[in-house]
């Protein structure tokens, strides 16, 4: 059988980069098990320097799109992002099904003939999709597909995934995405309840939905010495003492509160508590987020308190983490994230959101805060920058949790996935609604 993945390989594109790289890896080394397959690697940053690694080890790189189809992305990409760099190909891929009507329809697929012809042409038998993109349903090839969240449905106060038709093409990869699935990866329990609350009616079998869990980037160290720390301190002009927030400028990252919890802690408590901030700010919505949080710590006298670092290379991520006070993530949106098991293997301690899924997820590993409370965010600052015990406490919480779902055992758990998905294949199944 002929395997693909589609892989989004992009740095600044943030959790899905690092889902796509762990999940690559996971594939690598089990690929063993599967001698009788061939996988193929589909990506849209042919020159990323996995990519020759990946010839080395017999795997088939074929570019993702048809020359014809690129140039309607590209097409596409002018006229949504302009001159900017591009996130991704990949991020716009929904929005090219729908490029000709204003709002997408659940109820309509468009399917995609161009792709669906490219996937057959290299006899392709299985697609798995790190990324949700409603690629996997228009191109009527099996498939495995990841869903992080379905936040247009739990929340869609915030813009991002409501906005300017956001709901309507979300609702329609999504719908159609679990509907015509092979199977479908979600993240937690809590996501796989989602799943089964909201698209009851298009899952014939609820055993299709499995549970992979996230794990920490790959591309992090293992280890942090004292000296790695000092010098990264240095690269960026960073405090002996910072908390960190690795998060692009989305209103549900809710940075805003953590900027007025600041200013409540410096005003009421006489602490001048440094963050450093991480994440890309481009685009409408996070341009409009950037600019309004830098205006509120102007206005609260707490600009200084502020690094931001913009777009942080892998390799410098890892100091980040270890040498921060905590990572500090009231976040809107889970169920699960990557950035609390990136802290939890760096023994960086975790403030993050009092939330179902997140509540799931940490455990008694992190101090969880009601994230829509200037107060309670800051009172889990001023705990965690005061309090060493409860530090120490949580970073050991933290190394036992992230133990509990290691490297090996998603391997394990991925492996045995593929393994049923293929026997759905070759079994004949019709798994795409024509």
């Amino acid at each position: 059988m002929r395997i693909g993945i589609l892989l989004g390989l992009n740095p600044s594109d943030g959790g899905i980069y690092q889902y796509s790289l762990t999940m690559l890896q996971a594939l690598r080394e089990c690929k063993q098990s599967f001698p009788a397959d061939e996988f193929l690697t589909f990506s849209s940053n042919s020159n990323h320097e996995l990519m020759e690694s990946l010839k080395n080890e017999g795997w088939t790189i074929i570019p993702l799109l048809p020359a014809t189809l690129k140039r309607r992305v590209m097409n596409l990409t002018e006229r949504v992002l302009g001159s900017r760099p591009r996130q991704t190909i990949l991020s716009l891929r929904n929005r090219v099904a729908t490029q000709n009507t204003q709002v997408a329809d659940p109820e309509s697929v468009q399917y995609n003939a161009e792709m669906e012809n490219w996937f057959r042409n290299n006899e392709i038998d299985l697609m798995i999709y790190p990324i949700s993109t409603s690629l996997s349903f228009e191109a009527k090839v099996p498939y495995i597909m990841a869903v992080h969240d379905l936040q247009h449905r739990l929340q869609p106060q915030f813009p991002e995934v409501s906005a300017n038709g956001e709901w309507e093409s979300r609702e329609y990869l999504f719908k159609n995405g679990i509907r015509n699935a092979t199977m479908i990866l979600a993240d937690s329990e809590v996501g796989k309840d989602d799943i089964l609350n909201f698209y009851r009616e298009v899952v014939s079998d609820a055993d299709r939905i499995k549970v992979l869990p996230l794990m920490p980037a790959s591309t992090l160290a293992s280890a942090v010495t004292a000296m790695d720390q000092q010098n990264t301190r240095r690269r960026y002009s960073l405090p002996e003492r910072y908390l960190f927030y690795p998060a692009q400028f989305w209103p549900h990252k809710n940075h805003r509160r953590i900027i007025e919890a600041l200013g409540a802690l410096r005003q009421h408590e006489g602490l001048q508590i440094p963050i450093v901030f991480c994440g890309a700010h481009s685009g409408k919505i996070r341009e409009e987020t950037f600019n309004e949080i830098m205006s509120v710590a102007a206005e609260l006298d707490v600009a200084k308190q502020i690094y931001y670092l913009g777009y942080v290379p892998d390799a410098d991520m890892s100091a980040l983490y270890a040498g921060a006070v905590a990572l500090v993530m009231p976040t809107f949106f889970g169920p699960t994230n990557i950035p609390v098991l990136e802290a939890w293997k760096l023994n960086c301690p975790v403030i993050t959101s009092d939330i179902r899924g997140i509540r799931e997820q940490s455990g008694d590993a992190a101090l969880l805060v009601a994230p829509d409370s200037v107060e309670a965010i800051a009172q889990g600052i001023h705990r965690m920058w005061t309090d060493e015990d409860l530090r120490q406490r949580l970073i050991e919480n933290g190394r036992a949790r992230l133990q509990k779902f290691t490297s090996q055992d998603f391997r394990l758990r991925l492996m045995k996935m593929v393994g049923e998905a293929k026997a759905i294949v070759q079994n004949g199944r019709q798994l795409v609604s024509s």
